[in-house]
């Protein structure tokens, strides 16, 4: 990516989630699509596909908490930082069912010195079926080299 002029804070989150995408194999294998990036911000989706119910025939919670986990993964990232998640606790409301269009929508609390939290909402439909909160770390490192994110 060549990126001559200056960046907002979108469009370096943007930027940012371009390159991690490119490099996800796990969110790109599962089907996830990403529908919205900005700074601090990621919606993600994914739909339920056969493999991923259990033996109740709902989606299994795994699931569930690897999409969470990956939009949460996409909006701490948005900053041009390296960051993985130090933890991440899923409560489960309702279930997902076989076909269903999860939408996870990540957004940022509170971002200090190397730690961050995010809230993460898993809906079908507009309904909240589980919330999500990450903690993440930053590791050192970036997505996109300096001269391609000065920021307006």
């Amino acid at each position: 990516m060549n990126v001559k002029a200056t960046l907002s804070p979108d469009d370096l989150a943007r930027a940012c989630a371009d390159a991690m995408w490119a490099e996800d194999d796990a969110s790109r294998g599962l089907g996830m699509e990403i529908a919205e990036i900005k700074s601090g911000r990621a919606t993600l989706t994914m739909t339920v596909a056969p493999e991923m119910v259990n033996g109740q025939r709902i989606a299994h919670g795994g699931f569930i908490f690897t999409l969470a986990d990956s939009a949460f993964a996409f909006a701490c990232n948005s900053h041009n930082e390296r960051t993985v998640a130090a933890q991440g606790d899923i409560t489960f409301i309702r279930p997902g069912k076989l076909g269903d269009r999860l939408v996870a929508t990540a957004r940022e609390i509170s971002r200090s010195g190397r730690s961050g939290i995010y809230d993460v909402s898993v809906t079908v439909d507009g309904v909240v079926i589980a919330e999500f909160r990450g903690h993440s770390r930053t590791v050192g490192g970036a997505w996109l080299p300096a001269a391609e994110t000065r920021q307006k």
